[in-house]
């Protein structure tokens, strides 16, 4: 009887013990840098789409064969051409897609209500969807939940 008492006291001390994984990383997932060796030098960008409910930028922006932690989260410039997600009128539907992007950065920067920050305005000219489930660059997987308020770099 005594040990009955006992028992939900135990559970929860073995439950504090448990850690959960997965959830975080360290360093970049190696599929990621074997995409970015093979990708040949140009006058082009790569794009990895960030959306969150509550901010406007449009995401991760990079030269080609650079790592992610390399990359500017850009306000996107949409004068000449829609983003994708845009473009559909369904927005953010295409969270954690990477693209092949052209255009230019102007070289000034946009506000952002919401971060209370400025971000590089990139101009938009054309995109080729390269993967709609590329590999992970983010050290916190919730980081690819619209909802979760999360800025952080990728790796």
């Amino acid at each position: 009887m005594r040990l009955l008492k006992f028992l939900p006291f135990l559970a929860l001390l073995a439950a504090a013990g448990c850690e959960t994984t997965g959830t975080t990383m360290t360093r970049p997932d190696p599929r990621a840098a074997a995409i970015i060796a093979a990708e040949t030098p140009g006058n082009y960008y790569i794009g990895r789409r960030y959306y969150k409910k509550d901010y406007k930028m449009w995401g991760w922006v990079r030269r080609p064969g650079q790592p992610w932690s390399t990359a500017q989260l850009v306000m996107m410039n949409e004068n000449t051409k829609l983003a994708p997600d845009r473009a559909t009128g369904k927005l953010g539907i295409d969270n954690n897609h990477e693209y092949r992007l052209q255009g230019r950065f102007t070289g000034g920067k946009v506000y952002e209500p919401a971060s209370n920050d400025f971000y590089p305005e990139f101009v938009l000219a054309d995109y080729t969807l390269l993967s709609s489930a590329p590999p992970n660059i983010y050290r916190d997987r919730r980081q690819l939940d619209p909802a979760v308020r999360l800025l952080n770099p990728p790796l």
